[in-house]
């Protein structure tokens, strides 16, 4: 095994949470320095970047490209958890025509109010919501701003009342609160029964790997075959390529002279590439000081 640093997206199997996919990588790669970029729950499949060696320091710095998903829904249906794997809490009939499916979910998508769900990880008061979930309690928490960018009926079947949506969100959007609130306004509940992320940081299940496959590669010494390149996580980050002087003092950390860097633009954030050494990490204008400032060496 070569790979040392980069992103290795993975395909999470049901049943394993993000923090289980990255013990079970460790385990694999022999590395302790891994990361993920976004919490999936145990029930989700599907589309999850890891991030190995010093791609790990660009956890908290990941644009937000927004995720995509493919949901499984059961009509009538309402749990604590608002999903199949909870206690259900209410049944109603149900008879809702396509048509009528499809003509609410527009009230969904855009910048929108949801309520996150109390088994979350959201943290109130210093708790987190599904600690509090747990020993038997519900507190009121306040409504947050979500932008759903797409939302559309892929099958449904009027009969069982199950269905499948495919949505595309911004961070911090649960799938399963916007099943449970349609199931609200058809008036007859809703659960999520599957959750697929279809994609996620620019990466999709195309480029997803499963543990058998990266048991394979470390094996057979070829993991650097599937790992992807760092900088593919910024490509919407305008690039420069420093001389050989500005990449020694830029890995130093010393501020460089605006005015001295070619292709500057008047963006604030650049990827940075060095002389020999490829991709550097991001660095930050500041045009008051005529100063470009590493941001972050990755």
């Amino acid at each position: 095994m070569t790979a040392e640093s980069g992103i290795l997206v993975m395909n999470k199997p049901q049943g394993f949470t993000s923090f289980d996919v990255i013990g079970k990588l460790r385990g694999i790669l022999k590395m302790k320095r891994l990361g993920h970029t976004g919490t999936l729950d145990p029930m989700a499949t599907g589309v999850l970047p890891v991030l190995i060696g010093t791609a790990a320091r660009a956890c908290d710095i990941l644009p937000d490209e927004g995720k995509a998903y493919r949901a499984g829904f059961q009509l009538g249906t309402v749990t604590d958890t608002q999903d199949s794997s909870g206690t259900v809490l209410e049944t109603h009939p149900f008879d809702v025509p396509e048509e009528a499916l499809r003509q609410i979910l527009p009230q969904f998508i855009g910048e929108i109010q949801q309520i996150p769900p109390m088994y979350s990880a959201v943290q109130i008061g210093g708790k987190r919501l599904y600690e509090l979930a747990r020993e038997g309690k519900e507190i009121e928490r306040p409504a947050r701003t979500v932008t759903v960018s797409g939302l559309s009926l892929e099958a449904y079947d009027r009969a069982s009342g199950c269905g499948t949506l495919a949505i595309t969100c911004g961070k911090g959007t649960y799938v399963r609160t916007i099943l449970h609130d349609i199931g609200g306004v058809l008036g007859c509940g809703c659960m999520m029964t599957a959750l697929e992320r279809t994609a996620a940081c620019g990466f999709t299940l195309r480029d997803a790997h499963t543990f058998a496959e990266v048991q394979q590669a470390a094996d057979e010494d070829t993991l650097d075959s599937l790992v992807i390149p760092t900088d593919r996580l910024f490509l919407t980050l305008p690039a420069l390529q420093l001389g050989e002087v500005q990449t020694r003092l830029y890995r130093n950390g010393v501020k460089l002279e605006l005015r001295r860097i070619k292709g500057i633009s008047e963006a604030k954030r650049y990827r940075v590439y060095g002389a020999e050494q490829g991709f550097l990490g991001l660095a930050e204008a500041d045009r008051e000081n005529g100063i470009l400032r590493v941001y972050k060496n990755l």
